[in-house]
């Protein structure tokens, strides 16, 4: 039983895929679409040396060029906060007295329990302050 070479080069890229599945190691993925490149100018009748070559050649093309652009996206913060870091930052209005002691906020339609950053600062209702932070259920405001 002879085996065409283009099958081979398809098996190398199935098993080059495995990898790519349990590691997540996107070059695997890489050289797979390079062995599928090999396996189609093996069918087209290209010499094991062309094979090689074309194997080669897409495989570092992709490298080179997918690996920079995947690293960049993936290094990029989020253009948006969420949880309490969107909280910080944002203005409250005053619903009860709040003191070092604590009080009452709202804060993005919600009520919020809240104290002063400094203890000797004193809100009183209908006040707008801004959050400085959120320390556990508590909002720190000034």
């Amino acid at each position: 039983m002879d085996i065409d070479a283009w099958v081979w080069w398809l098996i190398g890229a199935v098993g080059l895929g495995i990898p790519l599945v349990l590691t997540a190691m996107p070059e695997f993925g890489m050289f797979a679409v390079g062995a599928v490149a090999a396996a189609v100018t093996a069918a087209l009748g290209g010499g094991v040396v062309a094979q090689v070559l074309v194997f080669v050649v897409v495989s570092v093309a992709l490298i080179a060029v997918v690996r920079p652009i995947a690293n960049r996206h993936r290094d990029q913060r989020p253009q948006h906060r969420s949880g309490i870091d969107a909280l910080r930052g944002r203005t409250a209005v005053v619903l009860e007295r709040v003191d070092g002691g604590g009080g009452r906020i709202k804060l993005a339609g919600e009520v919020w329990s809240a104290r002063a950053l400094d203890a000797d600062t004193i809100f009183e209702p209908g006040q707008s302050v801004d959050v400085v932070e959120i320390d556990g259920a508590t909002a720190v405001v000034m």
